[in-house]
C-alpha cells in the first residue's frame, strides 16, 4: 500500500516528539520528510545551559541520533530552511530549491529570541541563547575574554549567566524588574534565590532599562538609561522569545501573535497543522517543553485518524535548578490573581513554599530550596483541586520527598509532568525491567530527560523501588480475596521470584489467614505459576486447576456472498489468532470478534478483542464490553498486511496476559494500565516481538507438556 506523504517543517523537539507519537500509532501510515535549519540531528534544546554548566556534553543532548531517522525511514534535510509552502498544490520548496510534495504538513518552526530595539544590538559580540551554535560561541569567547552580560533576568537568562561563571568568566546580568523571575516568583523566592546565586559569584543590576551597547567595531560593554556603563566582552540577550512565522505568514495561513490552531493542532489551510513555540492555541503561545508535548500527542492522534481528546491547554510552569539552587513556580502565584494559601519559610534548611487559592481552588505554587513537591503540586493546580484535598495531602514543609510521600502517592500521580511519566511507570521500569539506576529509568521512559526538574523525585522513587520492591506499589491495593492481605502484584512478584513453589508454599510464606486459601485465590495462584513455569502445574508441584482456564473465544463474519473476493478474510484471520493463542490461559474470558468489513454485524465494538477489515487496512480494537456496563472497544492500531494483524493481535493478548490481574477483564485491565501506555507497547515493534516470542513459546509449552501428559496416561493405561 502506498503510504501518505508527511513533511515537518522544524527538526526540534515538538516536531519531532510528534513524528515519535505517530510511528508508534501507526508506523506505515505515512512517508515522513524533515527539514531542519540547523546541521543536528534533534536535540534536548532545554539542556544547553548543562552544556553550558559543565554537567553534559553537547553529545550527550541529542535526542535522536542520525541512525534513530534511518531505521524510521525518516528523511531528514539539515540545514535547510524551508521558504514556501504551496498550500493548493500542496509542496513545500527550500530556499536551495528542494521541492517536496505533501498530503499533510506540520509546521513545528519554533521561535528565535525576541532582540529589543536598543542601539548597538547587532554588533559582534551580542548574542542569543538558543541553539548549539550560540552554546559553543559562548564556549569559544569564555577561552579569549573574561567578563559577560545577560540581559534579562528570568529563567534561561540565569541559567546563561550560570553556564558563563562556569565558564570562568565574570558575570553580571541586567534586568528591568524590581527582582529576578518576576513572572515565576514573588518577591521573596526571588530575593532568596538572588542572594544564593550572588553568593555564586554572581552579580546583579536590578530596575536597570538598557540603552546602548557601547563599542566601535564590537560589543565593549551596556549603558544604561540613567547614562553609568558596564564593561562586558560578550552580552547575551535573553528577555523573550518570538514565534517563528513568517513562512506561515506570507502562505496565507492564519497568524496572530503565532500560527493560529484551533483543538486538534490544524490551522487555517487544508491539511495543514502547527505545534510547538510557534503555535497559538485558544490565544496562548507556549514556551514550555510539557504543553508542546501534550499538543504533539494530540496532533499524532488526529493525524493516525484515532479518536482523542482535545488539546484544551496547559498550566504554565517553571522548573530551574543551577549549582544545588531548586526552583519551581507554577499556575496563578501574584497577589492580585489569588490570595495565599500556605506560606511557609524554613531558615535552617534554606527551604520555601507558598500556595495560593482562590475561591477555595488550589491556583498556584512557589518552592525554593526544595522542589520534590513540584510535580504533585502541579498536579494539584492542573486539576483545580480545591483546598481541602491539598489539607489531606498535608503537604507542609521540607521532608517531602521522604519515604511517607512516595509510599502514599498513588501509582497514577504523574511524577515527570513533561514527559507525562507516572511513579507507576517508574516504579515498573525498575520492578519489572530490572533496572537499577535513574539514568537507565530516564533512557526507559524518558522520566526526567527534557527540562530534568523532577530528578530528585524520579531518583527518590528508584531507590524506593530497589529498597521496597513491589510492595512499595501495594500500599492502596485491593487484596486478593479474604484469605489474605496480599494483592495480586505482591502475588505475582512472589511467584516470579519462585516460579517453582507450590501454591501452599506461597500462602505460607505470604501470610495467608486461611491455610487451604479458597477458590478465589488457588486460582489466581495457579494462574500465574503458569506464566512462569506451566510443567509445574503438571507434573505434581502443584494442585490440578481449580476450575476451567479462562480461554480465546473467536467470532468471524465475513461480506456475505463476496469472501472470496473480499480482501479481508476474516475466518483466515481468526484461524491464525485460534492457532496461536486458543491454548492459552487469560486472566478472564476473552471474547474475540473478527469481520472482513467495517459494516459487518460482528459487534466488533463491543468485545474483549476486535479486529475488522478496512480501508487503510486491518483495524484492532480492545477492551469493548456488550453487558452492563456497555464499554466501546479502542482502536489499538492499524495493520496493512494479515502478517502485521496477527502480530499486534497476539502482543496485545499476552501482554494483557502478564500484566492484568487474575479475574480483571480487558476492559478493566486498559482502564487501569492505561490506553496510551499498551498503544506504546505493543506499537514498539521490537517490545511487540518479545511478546509474540513469549506467547509462541507458552503455547509450545502447553502442547509439549499436554503430549507428555497424554503419553504417561498412556504408559500407565498399558502398565
Amino acid at each position: 500500500m502506498s503510504r501518505e506523504k508527511l513533511v515537518v517543517i522544524g527538526n526540534g523537539m515538538a516536531g519531532i516528539r510528534c513524528v515519535e507519537e505517530i510511528i508508534k500509532l501507526a508506523p506505515l501510515k505515512y512517508q515522513i520528510t524533515v527539514f531542519g535549519n540547523e546541521p543536528h540531528p534533534n536535540y534536548n534544546r532545554i539542556l544547553l545551559s548543562k552544556v553550558l554548566q559543565g554537567d553534559s556534553s553537547i553529545e550527550s543532548i541529542v535526542i535522536n541520533d542520525w541512525s534513530w531517522y534511518e531505521e524510521k525511514g525518516i528523511r531528514l534535510y539539515t540545514s535547510e530552511t524551508v521558504a514556501q509552502i504551496n498550500t493548493d498544490s500542496q509542496f513545500v520548496k527550500t530556499v536551495s530549491g528542494i521541492r517536496t510534495d505533501y498530503d499533510h504538513l506540520i509546521i513545528a518552526t519554533g521561535s528565535s529570541a525576541f532582540i529589543p530595539p536598543i542601539a548597538g544590538i547587532h554588533k559582534q559580540g551580542v548574542i542569543s541563547f538558543r541553539n548549539i551554535n550560540d552554546c559553543q560561541t559562548m564556549m569559544a569567547y569564555a577561552k579569549k575574554y573574561k567578563k559577560a552580560a545577560v540581559i534579562g533576568g528570568g529563567l534561561l537568562g540565569l541559567e546563561a549567566a550560570r553556564g558563563l561563571l562556569n565558564l570562568g568568566m565574570e558575570t553580571d546580568v541586567i534586568h528591568n524588574a524590581p527582582y529576578l523571575m518576576n513572572r515565576q516568583l514573588d518577591r521573596m523566592s526571588a530575593d532568596l534565590l538572588r542572594k544564593e546565586l550572588e553568593d555564586q559569584g554572581m552579580r546583579f543590576w536590578l530596575s536597570k532599562e538598557t540603552d546602548s551597547i557601547i563599542g566601535l567595531n564590537r560589543a565593549k560593554g551596556i549603558r544604561f538609561t540613567n547614562g553609568n556603563t558596564l564593561d562586558a566582552d560578550l552580552i547575551v540577550v535573553s528577555v523573550g522569545i518570538r514565534p517563528n512565522t513568517e513562512l506561515a505568514k506570507k502562505s496565507g495561513i492564519e497568524t496572530n501573535r503565532a500560527i493560529v490552531v484551533d483543538d486538534y493542532m490544524r490551522t487555517s489551510m487544508r491539511n495543514v497543522y502547527a505545534v510547538g513555540e510557534c503555535a497559538e492555541h485558544r490565544g496562548v503561545a507556549y514556551g514550555l517543553v510539557a504543553p508542546l508535548y501534550e499538543q504533539g500527542k494530540v496532533l499524532a492522534s488526529t493525524l493516525c485518524g484515532q479518536s482523542t481528546e482535545p488539546y484544551q491547554g496547559s498550566v504554565p510552569y517553571a522548573q530551574l535548578k543551577v549549582s544545588g539552587v531548586e526552583v519551581f513556580s507554577a499556575g496563578d502565584i501574584q497577589s492580585d490573581q489569588a490570595e495565599t494559601a500556605v506560606q511557609i519559610y524554613d531558615g535552617i534548611r534554606g527551604t520555601y513554599k507558598k500556595i495560593t487559592m482562590k475561591d477555595g481552588i488550589v491556583k498556584g505554587a512557589i518552592l525554593f530550596g526544595d522542589s520534590s513537591e513540584g510535580t504533585q503540586l502541579l498536579n494539584l493546580v492542573k486539576k483545580q483541586a480545591s483546598i481541602t484535598e491539598l489539607a489531606s495531602k498535608a503537604t507542609s514543609g521540607g521532608n517531602s520527598a521522604n519515604e511517607e510521600l512516595i509510599a502514599n502517592m498513588p501509582d497514577r500521580e504523574t511524577v515527570c509532568a513533561c514527559n507525562a511519566v507516572s511513579k507507576g511507570a517508574i516504579m515498573c521500569a525498575v520492578l519489572e525491567e530490572g533496572l537499577q539506576t535513574t539514568d537507565q529509568v530516564k533512557d526507559c521512559t524518558k522520566a526526567s530527560s527534557s527540562c530534568g526538574g523532577c530528578r530528585p523525585m524520579v531518583d527518590a522513587i528508584v531507590q524506593y523501588a530497589l529498597q521496597h520492591g513491589k510492595a512499595g506499589m501495594t500500599i492502596q491495593a485491593d487484596p486478593i480475596c479474604s484469605c489474605t492481605e496480599t494483592s495480586h502484584e505482591t502475588l505475582k512478584a512472589a511467584i516470579a521470584a519462585d516460579p517453582d513453589s507450590a501454591p501452599n508454599e506461597h500462602m505460607a510464606m505470604l501470610g495467608w489467614s486461611r491455610t487451604s486459601g479458597c477458590t478465589i485465590c488457588r486460582a489466581a495462584i495457579q494462574y500465574y505459576a503458569s506464566l512462569h513455569n506451566q510443567k509445574a502445574m503438571m507434573d505434581g508441584k502443584a494442585d490440578a486447576w481449580i476450575g476451567h482456564a479462562n480461554r480465546l473465544h473467536v467470532n468471524t463474519h465475513d461480506e456475505l456472498g463476496i469472501r472470496s473476493s473480499s480482501t479481508y478474510d476474516a475466518q483466515s484471520m481468526g484461524s491464525l489468532l485460534q492457532a496461536s493463542c486458543s491454548e492459552l490461559s487469560y486472566p478472564a474470558v476473552v471474547r474475540t470478534a473478527i469481520a472482513s468489513g467495517l459494516h459487518q454485524p460482528a459487534g466488533v465494538l463491543v468485545h474483549d478483542l476486535g479486529i475488522t477489515g478496512a480501508p487503510a487496512g486491518w483495524e484492532i480494537y480492545a477492551g469493548g464490553h456488550s453487558e452492563h456496563p456497555v464499554k466501546q472497544a479502542h482502536l489499538i492500531g492499524i495493520a496493512d498486511t494479515d502478517g502485521l494483524a496477527l502480530s499486534l493481535s497476539v502482543s496485545l493478548l499476552q501482554l494483557y496476559r502478564e500484566k492484568a490481574e487474575y479475574g480483571e477483564s480487558m476492559w478493566k485491565w486498559i482502564e487501569r494500565e492505561g490506553l496510551m501506555e499498551i498503544r506504546e507497547r505493543v506499537l514498539d515493534p521490537e517490545y511487540r516481538d518479545e511478546l509474540v516470542e513469549r506467547a509462541e513459546a507458552s503455547s509450545l509449552r502447553v502442547r509439549t507438556d499436554e503430549r507428555q501428559g497424554e503419553e504417561y496416561a498412556a504408559t500407565a493405561s498399558s502398565d
